[in-house]
């Protein structure tokens, strides 16, 4: 992953007009953030298990998702806020959220409508498998 700045949201989705709506301190502290303030977002389907797709976040996503029950991730390229679904119709009802153990990742399991991935796709894996050569146990 390349360097990047800090990144300078413009939101794509409204923040709260509630100037004291912040990710509570315990999970903000809690959380290993990258030289850009994000931290990896796993999607996962709440039901099948399979996932979907890997986004990216900081505080004010992670904020947004935890309170509005859709996911709302922050665009590394375009350095905006967005919504999944607003304009695809392919919405993420959010279901569960945990950190793992280290802080610096996210799994949000969700109610996945339509595809996950913007090539229309179901997942963003679907198609993709790499030949390895598998190990086993003795």
């Amino acid at each position: 992953m390349s360097e990047q700045s800090a990144p300078s949201p413009t939101p794509a989705v409204e923040p709260s007009s509630d100037p004291s709506a912040v990710l509570p301190q315990e999970i903000s502290s809690a959380l290993k953030r990258d030289s850009a303030g994000l931290v990896a977002a796993i999607i996962q389907q709440h039901d099948t298990n399979e996932v979907l797709m890997l986004g990216w976040m900081d505080d004010e996503a992670l904020r947004r998702t935890m309170t509005t029950g859709r996911v709302t991730f922050y665009s590394r390229s375009r350095q905006e806020y967005w919504r999944k679904g607003d304009t695809s119709g392919h919405v993420q009802f959010v279901k569960s959220l945990a950190l793992d153990c280290d802080g610096d990742a996210l799994l949000v399991r969700v109610d996945q409508v339509g595809a996950a991935c913007h090539t229309g796709t179901r997942t963003c894996f679907d198609g993709r498998d790499v030949t390895v050569v598998t190990g086993h146990r003795d």
